[in-house]
C-alpha cells in the first residue's frame, strides 16, 4: 500500500501540471511543422513579432504572448553576484498567466522595461528581509533593472520555472531589428483565444498571417498546441504527436494497480491457507444460526480493519519515506492530511483493497458445510484450489515481466552509454563564456595553457552537448531543386576539434583569421544528407555569403542519443561565444587545476561568478528520464518478487496444511526428505513454467513496443528470458522448499496421533 500510494503522489503531481492557471484550459502554444522532406521537424521557435501581429490583426485573441527561452543571467546587488533563471516576455504575461502576487503590481511593473520582477526567494537571497521594491539589481555587469514587484515561487507542477521576469526593451537596437524580421525564429509565443473562438478558423488565420509576411517560407505548417497537452503529450515525430510522460503515468498507474492487486492476492492465499483453523468456527456459528450473509460480513468486516490498520502504518512510512522518494523522481512531493481529495482517495484505495482482498476468503470460509467441518471431513476438492493457482501464476506472470523489463531497460540505457560519440567528453570541462571573457579570450587561453595541466582549449556558439541553431541547407552548383533539410550549425574559435577529440576524416580545423573568416567544416551525415562526392573546397552560400568546405569531421552526437546524428555545418567565429571548453592533460585531477582556473577567471572576469560543468556529466543529464525508469523498475522488480515469495509460501503453507497427513504416512511407509520436497515442489514449479508461458511473448510484445521509439536499440535475447525463468524457478524451489522442509522433518506421529 505505501508503494502504491507514493506511485499515486506522483501522479497525481503530473496530471496536476498547470492546472493552477485559472485560463488553463483557454492557452495554447503556437508550433509549427517545418516540412524539410527528409524529415518534419516540430518547432517552437517563432518569429519575435508574431504575437504583437496576431494581437493586432485579430480581435477573437484575447491576449498573445511572446517570451524567450529561459535564460541565465547573473543577477548583482553589491557583493552579492548570483547566477539566476528566467524570461523577457511581453507586457500580456501576467495577464495570461497567473502567480501569486507578494508584493506590487506585476501586471503594470511588466511594462516598464527598466524593471524587473523576483520571485520571493531570488529577493531573499539578494536583499534578505529588507524591502526589495525599488531596489537596483546589475544584469550581467552590463545594464541596471529596478526590482518592482514580488510573486511566489512557481509551484513544482509548473511548466515555467523561473527565478525572475523582466520586460522587453523594445527600444533596443536588437530589438527593433528583430521586431522587422520574420525569418528569425527563436521565441516561444502563446495565445488566449476569445471565449467561443473556433480553434480551426484561429489556426488558418495563424498561417496566412506569417505566409503574408514571409512568402518565401514553404515548409512551415502553424498550430495551436493546449496547455493541457505540455507536460504529458510534448514528444512529436514526423508532425505528429506520439505522447510523452503520459506513457509513463499510465505505466506507473497500472504498475500500483498491480502492486496492490498482487499484495490482495496474497491476503487470499494466507487466509485460505488458515481455512482449516476456522472451518470448525464456521461450523459451530452456522449450527446456532447465523446467516451466511452474516458471516461474509464478519469476513470482509476483518478484511476492511486489516487493511485500515495497514493504512495507518502506511501513513508513516511515506512520512519517513517521502523525501528519498522526492530525491529518487526529483520532486517536492509533500504529505497533506488535510486535503479532502487526500482522503477522497484514501477511502477509495481502503474500500476497494478491502472488498478486494476479503472477497475470496469470506464467499469460501462462508460456504463450509457444517456437518462436515464438525464431523472433521471436510475436503475443499481440487476445484477449490484452481482460483489460488490461477493468482499465483498471475504473480509469477507480473514478476518475469518485471524482472525482464528492468533488465531491458538498463541494457538499453548502456548500449546507447556506450554508442560512439565522436568525441571524447572525459578529462573535458566547459565554462559559460560572457563578453568580458571573449574580449580576454586570447589572454584567458595563454595563460590556461601556461598552468602545464591544460592540453588545448576553445570556444563555441553553444556547448557540446546542444544544438541551439538550426537553419535550411545552404545553395550550392548542383544543387537538386527540392533538397530541403534540416541543417544543424555551431560556431567555434581553433582548436574545436584537438580539444573536444573529435576524429577529421579529411581536411583541417580552423587556423584562424583571416583565412577562415569564410570556411566552414561539414559532418558525415551532413555530405551524406547532402549527397556531394567531392566536398572539399566547394562553396557553399547563404545568400550572398559564400563559404568554403576546409574539413569534413565523424559525426558528433550532441543533441539526443537516441537519434541519428543531424547534418551539422561548422562555422568560424573568434567574436562571440557560449561556452569555453577546457581538456586537461592526461592524468591530471581536477581538483588541482580548478582553483587555478578560478582565480584566472576572477581576474579577466570578476563581475561574474565562477562555474563549470564537466561534459561527461552534462552529457548523462540526456538520460534522466531513462535513468529514473530504469531505478522505479528496479525498485518495482525487487518489490514484486518479495510480494511474489509471500504470496508463494502462503500457497505452499497452504498445500502443506492440506496434505501434513499425507506427509506423515509416506515418511512411515518409507519416504526420503528429498522424496517429499520433491513431491511438494512439483506442482509449484508446474505453476512457474505455465507463467513463464505466458510472460514471454507478453514480455516481449510490451518491451519490443518500448524499444520501438529508439532508432538505436537492442534486440531482445531469448537468453534474457532463459535467465529470468531459471531466476524464477530457483526462488520457487527455494521457497517452497523452506516451508516443505519443515513438515517432511517432523515427526509423522504428530500428525498421525489422531488416526
Amino acid at each position: 500500500m505505501t508503494c502504491t500510494m507514493l506511485i499515486l503522489f506522483w501522479v497525481k503531481d503530473e496530471l496536476s501540471y498547470d492546472k493552477f492557471h485559472p485560463n488553463y484550459k483557454n492557452i495554447y502554444q503556437v508550433i509549427a511543422n517545418r516540412d524539410f522532406k527528409n524529415q518534419i521537424f516540430t518547432d517552437r521557435n517563432m518569429v519575435l513579432p508574431l504575437a504583437s501581429s496576431l494581437q493586432a490583426a485579430y480581435p477573437q485573441i484575447k491576449n498573445a504572448v511572446v517570451t524567450t527561452y529561459d535564460e541565465i543571467h547573473v543577477l548583482a546587488n553589491g557583493e552579492t553576484k548570483l547566477a539566476k533563471s528566467g524570461y523577457t516576455v511581453s507586457d500580456r504575461f501576467f495577464e495570461m498567466f497567473s502567480w501569486k502576487y507578494l508584493k506590487g503590481d506585476p501586471s503594470s511593473a511588466i511594462k516598464d522595461p527598466s524593471s524587473i520582477i523576483l520571485t520571493e526567494s531570488a529577493a531573499k537571497a539578494f536583499f534578505g528581509n529588507a524591502d526589495p521594491i525599488n531596489k537596483i539589481l546589475r544584469v550581467d555587469n552590463d545594464y541596471n533593472l529596478k526590482v518592482s514587484a514580488i510573486i511566489a515561487d512557481p509551484p513544482g507542477n509548473s511548466t515555467f520555472q523561473f527565478d525572475f521576469i523582466k520586460p522587453f526593451d523594445y527600444s533596443d537596437e536588437n530589438t527593433k531589428r528583430s521586431m522587422n524580421q520574420w525569418v528569425n525564429s527563436s521565441w516561444m509565443v502563446y495565445i488566449q483565444p476569445q471565449p467561443g473562438t473556433s480553434l480551426t478558423l484561429l489556426t488558418k488565420n495563424i498561417n496566412e498571417l506569417k505566409k503574408q509576411h514571409d512568402p518565401n517560407d514553404n515548409v512551415s505548417t502553424y498550430f495551436l498546441f493546449p496547455m493541457s497537452k505540455w507536460r504529458l503529450y510534448s514528444d512529436f515525430k514526423d508532425g505528429k504527436n506520439t505522447g510523452g510522460m503520459i506513457e509513463y503515468v499510465r505505466l506507473f498507474s497500472i504498475i500500483a494497480i498491480i502492486i496492490l492487486l498482487t499484495a490482495c492476492v496474497n491476503f487470499m492465499n494466507l487466509s485460505t491457507a488458515r481455512s482449516e483453523k476456522r472451518a470448525k468456527e464456521v461450523g459451530i456459528r452456522k449450527t446456532l444460526g447465523s446467516e451466511k450473509r452474516q458471516l461474509v460480513f464478519q469476513f470482509f468486516l476483518e478484511s476492511m480493519i486489516l487493511v485500515l490498520i495497514a493504512f495507518i502504518f502506511s501513513l508513516i512510512a511515506i512520512y519517513f519515506l517521502l523525501p528519498a522518494f522526492n530525491l529518487l523522481v526529483d520532486k517536492k512531493l509533500t504529505l497533506n492530511i488535510f486535503e479532502p481529495l487526500f482522503w477522497a482517495g484514501a477511502f477509495v484505495i481502503i474500500l476497494c483493497t478491502g472488498i478486494i482482498a476479503g472477497s475470496y476468503p469470506a464467499l469460501y470460509l462462508s460456504s463450509f458445510n457444517p456437518v462436515k467441518t464438525l464431523k472433521g471431513t471436510f475436503l475443499a476438492g481440487r476445484k477449490a484450489a484452481l482460483p489460488r493457482h490461477v493468482l499465483v501464476v498471475a504473480q509469477f506472470v507480473v514478476s518475469i515481466l518485471l524482472i525482464s523489463a528492468t533488465i531491458i531497460v538498463f541494457r538499453q540505457i548502456q548500449y546507447v552509454k556506450n554508442r560512439k560519440m565522436g568525441y571524447n567528453p572525459n578529462n573535458l570541462i566547459t565554462i559559460p563564456s560572457s563578453p568580458v571573457v571573449d574580449k580576454n579570450y586570447v589572454a584567458i587561453k595563454d595563460e590556461l595553457l601556461k598552468t602545464g595541466m591544460i592540453q588545448s582549449v576553445t570556444r563555441t556558439g553553444s556547448p557540446i552537448t546542444q544544438i541551439q541553431w538550426r537553419s535550411g541547407p545552404p545553395d550550392w552548383n548542383g544543387k537538386p531543386t527540392d533538397a530541403m533539410l534540416i541543417i544543424s550549425c555551431m560556431s567555434t574559435d581553433v582548436d574545436f576539434t584537438k580539444t573536444m577529440g573529435i576524429k577529421m576524416i579529411e581536411g583541417k580545423d580552423f587556423s584562424g583569421l583571416p583565412i577562415d573568416s569564410s570556411s566552414v567544416i561539414l559532418n558525415k551525415a551532413a555530405v551524406e544528407a547532402m549527397n556531394l562526392r567531392n566536398p572539399m573546397g566547394m562553396e557553399l552560400r547563404y545568400g550572398t555569403k559564400k563559404y568554403y568546405v576546409i574539413g569534413i569531421s565523424d559525426n558528433v552526437v550532441m543533441a539526443s542519443p537516441f537519434e541519428p546524428v543531424d547534418p551539422m555545418m561548422i562555422f568560424f567565429n573568434s567574436y562571440y561565444s557560449a561556452a569555453v571548453s577546457l581538456r586537461l592533460k592526461d592524468g591530471v585531477q581536477p581538483q588541482k587545476v580548478l582553483p587555478s582556473i578560478e582565480a584566472l577567471y576572477k581576474k579577466y572576469n570578476p563581475a561574474f561568478p565562477f562555474k563549470y560543468g564537466f561534459v561527461d556529466q552534462e552529457f548523462s543529464k540526456k538520460f534522466l528520464t531513462e535513468d529514473l525508469i530504469s531505478k522505479i523498475t528496479n525498485i518495482f522488480a525487487g518489490l514484486a518478487i518479495f510480494i511474489c515469495c509471500i504470496g508463494l509460501a502462503g500457497l505452499a503453507s497452504f498445500t502443506i496444511e492440506k496434505r501434513f497427513r499425507e506427509i506423515g504416512i509416506r515418511k512411515v511407509l518409507g519416504a526420503t526428505i528429498q522424496q517429499v520436497l520433491m513431491l511438494i515442489s512439483k506442482q509449484f514449479l508446474k505453476l512457474a513454467l505455465i507463467a513463464f508461458v505466458i510472460a514471454i511473448p507478453l514480455t516481449w510484445w510490451l518491451m519490443s513496443n518500448w524499444l520501438d521509439k529508439y532508432i538505436y536499440r537492442i534486440t531482445i535475447s531469448i537468453w534474457l528470458f532463459a535467465g529470468v525463468g531459471a531466476l524464477i524457478l530457483l526462488l520457487t524451489l527455494v521457497v517452497v522448499g523452506l516451508n516443505t522442509l519443515r513438515a517432511a522433518m517432523s515427526n509423522p506421529v504428530t500428525s498421525l496421533r489422531s488416526e
